[in-house]
């Protein structure tokens, strides 16, 4: 299945596909009455997942919504906590990294960079990214996979950690390079309003399959820049769920972004950074593809 939340005349509503995001139904029609994503993640979404899976077998399909008819807005829209992600999680990405700026990319890295990003609200496929023109001289994207917890997650063995799992998502984690470095940390450059592009639906393991074996890719103006598979994750999706939920308490509604691989703007020779009117399309096998124009 696949969850969206979704706008119609000023209104967003959680809704759910299971024609691989041709129509929708909207999830008070199925009997789950949550006015939100949020409030549907945070309420046990694993638990919940065979209701709306009875709901549509008796559901009316009058009541069907043409996904072309309505906007596709993030799927979490106002995430209840910072995102979790993770930096340098591909080798070739490390690699174009560290000749961008050895000081603030390179050097050992024996664990796992982990780094908060704050989202006010996330952008929806379709929406703009905006360009801080006075403030960022270095717009930059970075296609991910997205992981969101359907359960509350404390000391999950890795060979657990699907169970915790509600469904996957696309993530841009757009970053502004010369605040990111400046600050000699990762949380400003990256939580910048607008800075969050998610979507466009939330694909559940059932649907998706080995998310361990993923192409993922991303174009600016229709040119090629990133262009991989999650299998070349240096720390693995199931590995990342285990090693934070041993330290601290994951909610329900938690979100990982997992890193990007090679191909982001500030590895290019030269470094080549996003413009007014470039269009970034961030795809990943059998999620679909997250489009935004930089404003």
């Amino acid at each position: 299945m696949r969850f969206y939340t979704l706008e119609k005349n000023g209104k967003t509503f959680p809704a759910v596909s299971a024609d691989g995001g041709k129509t929708a139904y909207k999830l008070q029609e199925l009997g789950v009455n949550v006015a939100s994503m949020e409030e549907f993640v945070r309420q046990q979404a694993q638990e919940r997942v065979a209701s709306v899976k009875s709901g549509l077998a008796t559901v009316d399909k009058a009541k069907a919504i043409d996904l072309n008819t309505v906007k596709i807005c993030a799927p979490i829209m106002h995430p209840d906590q910072d995102l979790i992600c993770l930096g340098i999680n591909y080798d070739e990405h490390a690699k174009e990294a560290g000749k961008f700026s050895k000081e603030a990319f390179g050097g050992e890295r024996p664990y796992t960079i982990y780094f908060g990003k704050r989202v006010s609200q996330a952008s929806g496929t379709g929406d703009v990214i905006p360009s801080y023109e006075r403030l960022v001289d270095s717009l930059d994207y970075e296609a991910e996979l997205g992981v969101v917890l359907g359960k509350e997650a404390k000391n999950v063995k890795e060979d657990d950690a699907l169970d915790t799992i509600f469904g996957f998502t696309i993530i841009n984690d757009v970053t502004a390079r010369n605040i990111q470095t400046r600050h000699k940390q990762w949380y400003m450059g990256k939580s910048m309003d607008g800075f969050t592009p998610m979507g466009p639906c939330i694909v559940t393991p059932d649907e998706l399959g080995d998310y361990e074996n993923l192409t993922i890719s991303a174009t600016v103006n229709g040119e090629l820049r990133q262009n991989s598979n999650t299998k070349h994750m240096i720390r693995t999706v199931s590995g990342a769920i285990a090693e934070v939920s041993s330290l601290m308490t994951l909610k329900a509604g938690t979100i990982f972004s997992t890193g990007p691989p090679a191909g982001v703007g500030m590895g290019m020779n030269p470094p080549t950074f996003l413009k007014h009117g470039d269009k970034v399309c961030c795809t990943i096998e059998k999620i679909g593809t997250l489009e935004n124009i930089v404003d």
